[in-house]
C-alpha cells in the first residue's frame, strides 16, 4: 500500500516532525548534537530475537522491518537477516566469496542498502555491494584493497564513504568513479565505529565502542559512544558516550544500532549481543 503525501505529513506531525521523510536523517543529526553524558535514556522495550544471530554488524530499519548484517565465523558465512518488530526471522540472504564473508555496518539510502564484505582481519580486502531491500539480492559494485567495516551513501553529492577495521582510515568514492578514491586518517580516537549511517548535509552518524584496560591482561571496560562526523574533512562534529549496558555488562553500541526521530527526541534500537540477541529500544529527550 502506498501512502499519499497528505498521510505522510499527518504521520510526521503526529511524531512531532514537520520535515519531509527524506529529512528525518538530518533531524536525527541535529538532535544528536544535544546529547551529553548526562542525557537520560529510558528503555521502551526489550524484544528477544527468535533465531541465532551469530555476530551482528549493521542494522537499518525500513518501515516495520529491520535488515541486519551478521557474520558466522564457524561456517565462514555472512548474512543479511530481515526481521520483524517481534524478533521473527522473515528472510536470510547469505553472503560470501571464499575468505570474504565478514559483512560491514550497513546504510540505507531510501532505495538501496549498502554493505561491504571483507576478510575477517584488518588490512585485508573487500567487495562493496548494493542490496535490494525487498529481495536482499546483492549486486557487486566494486572492490577495495582494505577491510571496510562500515559504509554510507552521501546522497547529497552521490559519494560512498567507508571506514576501515577499527575506523582508523576513511575512504571516499564518487558513485561510478571508484578509481577516484580518496583516503584520509580518522582524527578522532574516541570510539571505534561499528555501524554508520548517512545523516544528511555531508554528515555520517556512527556508533561504536572503546575498550579500556588497566593492564594488557585485565578484563576490559567497554564504553559505548556516538559520533557525528563531517564527511568533507573527516572531523567529528559532536561526540557523546552512551552510558547503557546489558545485564551482563555489554555496552549497547557494541554491535549494530539504528536511531530515528521520536516525539521525545530520539528513539534508538540496539542489538549488542551475539547469537542469542535482544533488540533493546530506548528513548532519549533531544531537542
Amino acid at each position: 500500500m502506498r501512502f499519499s503525501a497528505a498521510i505522510l505529513v499527518a504521520v510526521l506531525a503526529a511524531a512531532g516532525l514537520t520535515a519531509a521523510p527524506r529529512n528525518a536523517r538530518s533531524i536525527v543529526a541535529e538532535r544528536v548534537t544535544t546529547l551529553t553524558r548526562n542525557s537520560s535514556w529510558t528503555r521502551a522495550a526489550a524484544v528477544p530475537i527468535r533465531f541465532r544471530t551469530f555476530h551482528p554488524q549493521g542494522m537499518v530499519k525500513i518501515g516495520d522491518t529491520f535488515v541486519v548484517s551478521s557474520v558466522d565465523r564457524e561456517r565462514s558465512a555472512g548474512h543479511l537477516f530481515k526481521i520483524d518488530m517481534a524478533g521473527k526471522l522473515l528472510a536470510d540472504r547469505q553472503l560470501g566469496e571464499g575468505e570474504l564473508y565478514h559483512p560491514s555496518g550497513i546504510d540505507y539510502d531510501g532505495h538501496d542498502i549498502w554493505v561491504a564484505l571483507s576478510e575477517y582481519r584488518p588490512d585485508s580486502r573487500s567487495i562493496v555491494y548494493r542490496v535490494d531491500p525487498g529481495t536482499l539480492k546483492a549486486t557487486e559494485v566494486f572492490r577495495v584493497a582494505d577491510h571496510i567495516g562500515a559504509i554510507v551513501h552521501d546522497t547529497d553529492d552521490d559519494t560512498l564513504h567507508g571506514v576501515s577495521w577499527g575506523s582508523r582510515r576513511f575512504y571516499r568514492w564518487p558513485i561510478g568513479q571508484y578509481e577516484r578514491v580518496t583516503r584520509t586518517l580518522n582524527p578522532s580516537h574516541y570510539v571505534d565505529y561499528q555501524d554508520c549511517k548517512y545523516a544528511g548535509s555531508h554528515r555520517m552518524l556512527c556508533t561504536g565502542v572503546t575498550e579500556l584496560r588497566r593492564t594488557p591482561e585485565a578484563t576490559p571496560f567497554r564504553l559505548g559512544g556516538i559520533e557525528l562526523v563531517d564527511l568533507r574533512d573527516s572531523r567529528p562534529l559532536h561526540q557523546a558516550p552512551i552510558l547503557l549496558w546489558t545485564a551482563s555488562g555489554l555496552d549497547m553500541t557494541h554491535n549494530p544500532a539504528w536511531i530515528e526521530p521520536s516525539t521525545a527526541g530520539l528513539r534508538a534500537y540496539f542489538m549488542p549481543e551475539d547469537d542469542a540477541s535482544t533488540l533493546y529500544i530506548y528513548d532519549v529527550e533531544a531537542r
